[in-house]
């Protein structure tokens, strides 16, 4: 029998770009639905500082303590560690640093910062009490290593900018030492964003001169012939960060103290130390060098570092980006040889570099530093003071030797 066609409409296929908008349009949503509350929880959380103490009993000071791997300091950051990462608060607390530690009659006091991170600041005081009550109760529970200090407020929080500046005022913190055994390049390497924090440039009308190194918050330490030509404080700045420009910090100057017994026509005594007229405010790309002790010597053919601004040849420019070369510290004896620097190098004065030439300090890199790793931390032993020429077979660079001079360093300074 026959059927009549059923009468409808023929679905038509969807114009592409609509599906496409569609489809945008689920992205969008879903973006705004998921991604908000995860940018509020995760972007927007911040972090909080707050300052404690702790009593160590039976353990004395000594200045050991306060290196940075020290097993007294370890001992604390674990067990705080430990502390809050079986608490309620696991989520919220980052770590902790101890800043300083302090002499008592029955026993050590230890500072320390704890740090956590969360996005509303109205918690701020929650968390506070619950991180106070943790410890507390953990500490007089549990005691173990370290015990409640009574004598100070117990909790206290702490702007972020006054914390970093604790935490990064240990000296000696860089570039992690381990690079110094990577095959050594013919040529210096443009340094890496805070390999050399207390790296300065000396400038005289924003032209960069001579380097320095940052001994403390307030004090630089240069080379003495960098002031041949001008000797006032006030035509001087100092800068620090990687660049010259845009330098990253830059403070005038309020005193430049020479060596007495330097003379421009000799090379011995090529010291001085330079105070800012404002202090530093330590941070990652900010802080100081270590300075060793007069009985500290680095040994022929150890590896070492100078850092500088200088020109990458003879008469070259200067460089924008700071740069590191890696060098090797050679005998005075060699160094004084007839070939090489004929008896022009003194006790007071340290040789480095290599007897085939290429690796060197350069014009610009003057007042810079020399340093070596010990215990992972950095130390100031030289200053780039004098050569001949850049690079040249048999005529390394000379740097004033630290150590020689630790004692004038203090009397200057108090450091």
């Amino acid at each position: 029998m026959y059927q009549p066609p059923r009468l409808g409409f023929r679905k038509q296929p969807m114009n592409p770009w609509i599906i496409g908008l569609i489809a945008l349009a689920i992205v969008l949503v879903l973006a705004l639905v998921i991604g908000l509350p995860v940018h509020f929880l995760v972007f927007n959380r911040k972090p909080h500082y707050y300052q404690t103490s702790f009593r160590i009993p039976g353990v004395e000071y000594s200045n050991e303590l306060e290196a940075a791997n020290s097993e007294v300091k370890t001992r604390i950051t674990n067990q705080v560690d430990e502390i809050f990462r079986k608490s309620s608060l696991k989520g919220q607390y980052i770590e902790s640093h101890v800043v300083r530690f302090r002499p008592t009659t029955d026993g050590l006091k230890a500072d320390a910062l704890l740090k956590f991170q969360f996005a509303s600041a109205d918690n701020e005081n929650k968390i506070k009490k619950m991180a106070e009550k943790i410890l507390l109760e953990n500490l007089q529970d549990n005691p173990q290593f370290l015990e409640v200090d009574g004598s100070s407020p117990y909790f206290q929080a702490i702007n972020t900018v006054q914390a970093e500046h604790l935490i990064n005022s240990v000296c000696g913190l860089g570039i992690d030492p381990s690079f110094l055994t990577e095959r050594i390049t013919n040529t210096g390497t443009i340094s890496q964003k805070a390999s050399w924090p207390w790296q300065a440039s000396l400038q005289v009308d924003k032209h960069h001169i001579c380097g320095a190194s940052l001994i403390s918050d307030q004090w630089l330490l240069t080379a003495a012939h960098c002031f041949k030509n001008n000797k006032n404080p006030r035509q001087w700045t100092a800068t620090f960060g990687t660049t010259l420009r845009p330098a990253l910090m830059r403070r005038n100057l309020q005193s430049i103290i020479i060596h007495e017994n330097y003379a421009s026509h000799k090379h011995e005594d090529d010291i001085a130390v330079i105070r800012l007229s404002t202090p530093v405010t330590f941070s990652e790309d900010v802080r100081t060098v270590c300075l060793p002790e007069t009985t500290f010597e680095a040994l022929p053919q150890s590896n070492v570092v100078v850092t500088g601004w200088g020109a990458a040849r003879e008469s070259g420019p200067v460089s924008n980006n700071l740069r590191e070369a890696k060098v090797e510290i050679i005998s005075n004896n060699i160094c004084n040889r007839i070939d090489v620097y004929g008896g022009a190098v003194s006790s007071g004065m340290i040789c480095a570099g290599f007897l085939s030439g290429k690796i060197d300090a350069c014009e610009g890199d003057s007042g810079g530093p020399l340093v070596i790793p010990e215990n992972r931390l950095w130390y100031i032993i030289g200053i780039v003071s004098w050569g001949i020429g850049c690079g040249k077979e048999n005529k390394p660079g000379l740097y004033t030797k630290v150590t020689r001079y630790r004692d004038w360093i203090k009397s200057k300074t108090t450091i």
